[in-house]
């Protein structure tokens, strides 16, 4: 009976003994200038091996060791507090799952004060544009924030820290630490964040997505995006990623599928037609001229079918012309090599005086002469259909523009080498004309000179 009532007098004595060092603990935590005081009684406990399995021993020395956080000049004596206070922190967490006994000596200051001293370290170092310790602090603070949003211990209804989230991705992106921001944006993009200040979000996700050639990811976030930002052409991303990953014969399918169902856009119709009009020196390599030309020729079309959708689309329809004017030079420059052939030939002819070599200099050459002139007979119908819709697309894109109160200078430089062109157009015309059409003629004449005044006018 005695050794019982030992015993139990010794459990007294310990409790007693417990409770007046946490008595300690409460009277240097909150005293100002005693932190330290706390910490050298908390450092004790925690070193005795009867204290180590106690949950209430850890959840003080994460309380004394964020109040040390919280202060610079023990932060600056204890290099990588934070680090303990959160090791703390977790291992009463592991010996206490419910928080019962955070909640019962109200204690959610300790992740608070986490946080708010983390997220201004974060700020600091931010604006001092130390990428690396700028991230480190706010994913401190964006892990003890998710701590107090998750156990609703904010007042907001809000379900994360979103300013946090967005700021440790921005310096982890400037500190080139790109799958880090990628954690962090993706973070917000799944959790379909709007707002100004989050757009550059979605578009840092697309991109990398793109990089990385996750179609599905990519065409997650276009979607988030549009019903955020309905304003902005997201579609673009989806062609760009077409243009960056797809191999030509599969942008050729796609588009076709796409146009055929409707699904087309004016930027979409723009986008392939860019592709189309500008292929890869790798494409160019497995190509024929008329291949090539066949992908000019798609690509007109699609630039036709944007304007279809925008009329005000100066450009589209800018792009239409140029593709056929520079069809027409191609045929007019063959078209000229071939008269010079045919002049060097029959000057070869002329020179030979002798009248036997000459007859077999004729034999020999009018196959060649023959297959010239029809080459260049062909090529006339060619010319003439290249330079018609030149033509054609040239004034729509003049008569958009010319009037425009406001011209961007885009828009400006589009304007000039319109009329350019258009100039070079019916000086042609009119040459041509010149002695079969002399109503064609004047009214040719009239266009050249009306565009050529305008040279640089705008």
């Amino acid at each position: 009976m005695k050794r019982i009532l030992m015993l139990a007098m010794c459990f007294v004595v310990v409790a007693t003994v417990t409770a007046q060092k946490f008595d300690d603990l409460k009277k240097y935590t909150f005293l100002p200038g005693q932190e330290e005081l706390a910490k050298t009684e908390i450092d004790k406990m925690i070193a005795d091996p009867k204290f180590q399995g106690k949950a209430e021993v850890w959840l003080w020395k994460a309380k004394v060791y964020s109040v040390l956080y919280k202060t610079e000049k023990t932060r600056a004596k204890y290099p990588n507090i934070e680090v303990t206070a959160n090791e703390a922190y977790k291992k009463y967490l592991e010996l206490d799952p419910t928080m019962d006994l955070l909640n019962k000596n109200n204690f959610r200051d300790i992740p608070f004060d986490i946080y708010q001293t983390s997220f201004g370290l974060g700020v600091k170092t931010y604006q001092t544009k130390k990428w690396d310790s700028s991230a480190y602090y706010f994913k401190i603070a964006v892990n003890y924030s998710d701590i107090f949003y998750q156990n609703k211990w904010a007042s907001s209804t809000a379900t994360m820290d979103t300013t946090s989230i967005l700021y440790t991705g921005i310096a982890y992106q400037n500190g080139n630490h790109i799958d880090d921001a990628y954690t962090y944006f993706s973070r917000l993009a799944d959790s379909s964040v709007g707002g100004k200040d989050f757009e550059t979000v979605y578009r840092f996700v697309m991109s990398i997505n793109t990089t990385r050639k996750n179609e599905a990811e990519l065409k997650k976030y276009i979607k988030i995006a549009k019903k955020l930002y309905p304003e902005e052409s997201w579609e673009d991303y989806g062609i760009d990623y077409i243009n960056k990953n797809y191999s030509l014969s599969e942008k050729t399918v796609l588009f076709d599928k796409e146009d055929a169902a409707g699904n087309l856009d004016e930027n979409g119709y723009l986008r392939f037609g860019d592709g189309f009009a500008h292929l890869s020196e790798e494409d160019k390599k497995t190509l024929d001229s008329t291949k090539i030309e066949a992908y000019q020729r798609k690509a007109a079309d699609a630039f036709k079918k944007a304007f279809g959708k925008n009329p005000q689309n100066a450009i589209a329809a800018f792009n239409v012309g140029v593709i056929y004017y520079n069809e027409f030079g191609d045929y007019d420059d063959r078209t000229r090599s071939n008269i010079r052939a045919l002049q060097e030939i029959n000057t070869k002819k002329s020179e030979e005086k002798d009248p036997k070599k000459k007859a077999a200099l004729d034999l020999k050459t009018k196959p060649v002469i023959d297959s010239l002139k029809k080459a260049n007979a062909d090529m006339e119908k060619n010319i003439t259909e290249a330079i018609d819709v030149a033509s054609e697309w040239m004034e729509k894109s003049f008569a958009v523009l010319k009037d425009k109160a406001t011209k961007s200078n885009s828009e400006k430089n589009v304007l000039n080498k319109t009329v350019d062109f258009l100039a070079n157009i019916y000086q042609y015309k009119r040459d041509k004309a010149k002695a079969k059409d002399p109503k064609a003629y004047d009214a040719f004449d009239a266009k050249y000179k009306q565009f050529d005044a305008l040279h640089d006018k705008f």
